[in-house]
């Protein structure tokens, strides 16, 4: 579904992305596992088509097609979509309007409702909440994965936060990403905890800008306990 071809990508004169191999396959959870600063969320940002994350070199291609000139709304309307880590924010909105932008029925408040409930969230108590100040960055995270979930895309990457204040529990990411799952989504979870990785079909290791490792969970899970954790990212060679 996703093949990513030595992808490089420099910011202020420093080598983020060193040549990026990556395929994702339809219909698995795949993961990203890397420590802090490997460039895991820059890898994200690049395939999605933020701004300022246009690689040097290299190619992204979904479904077949060359999308690495692509703009987010044309990657989007293919069926690609992207939890930033950064929580939602839109003023003037409700949750239930939020929800509904992404969805083909923008009054399915069944599918609405059963979407804030799988991240935790009483539908009753949140459904006509503005998507403001007023929720908590935990509350606004959750609306955006919520979000996600009813849109049911081809392809979702979920770039877990490195910390922030009520995020959701690992017991909750891994209800989302089932979920998500039986909806018929692929998945792309980028994350530096193991205990999440587990629910993977495949883990690829991330240091340093590079992809250095792709296979079964139990084994990347386990290179990554005894080696990724205990040295700089930026030190580490792979062997």
């Amino acid at each position: 579904m996703l093949k990513v071809e030595d992808l490089k990508l420099t910011q202020n004169g420093y080598p983020i992305l060193r040549g990026i191999d990556l395929e994702v396959k339809a219909g698995e959870t795949h993961t990203i596992l890397g420590v802090n600063g490997a460039g895991k969320t820059t890898l994200a940002y690049t395939i999605m088509g933020s701004g300022g994350y246009r690689p040097d070199r290299g190619r992204i291609t979904f479904l077949g097609k060359d999308i690495t000139n692509y703009s987010i709304p044309q990657r989007a309307t293919l069926g690609l979509t992207l939890a930033w880590q950064e929580a939602a924010r839109f003023e003037g909105l409700t949750a239930r309007e939020y929800l509904s932008l992404g969805m083909a029925d923008k009054k399915d408040d069944n599918g609405i409702a059963r979407a804030l409930g799988l991240v935790a969230l009483d539908p009753g108590a949140f459904l006509d909440r503005a998507v403001d100040g007023t929720l908590s960055g935990g509350e606004r995270k959750r609306i955006e994965l919520a979000a996600v979930l009813a849109m049911r895309p081809k392809l979702a990457i979920l770039d877990e936060p490195d910390s922030g204040i009520d995020m959701l529990s690992v017991g909750d990411i891994l209800k989302l990403i089932e979920a998500m799952a039986n909806d018929g989504s692929t998945i792309l979870l980028i994350t530096h905890r193991e205990e999440l990785a587990v629910v993977s079909d495949r883990i690829s290791l991330m240091c340093d800008g590079l992809i250095i490792k792709t296979g079964k969970p139990s084994a990347q899970i386990e290179f990554f306990k005894m080696r990724c954790k205990p040295c700089p990212a930026h030190k580490y060679t792979a062997k």
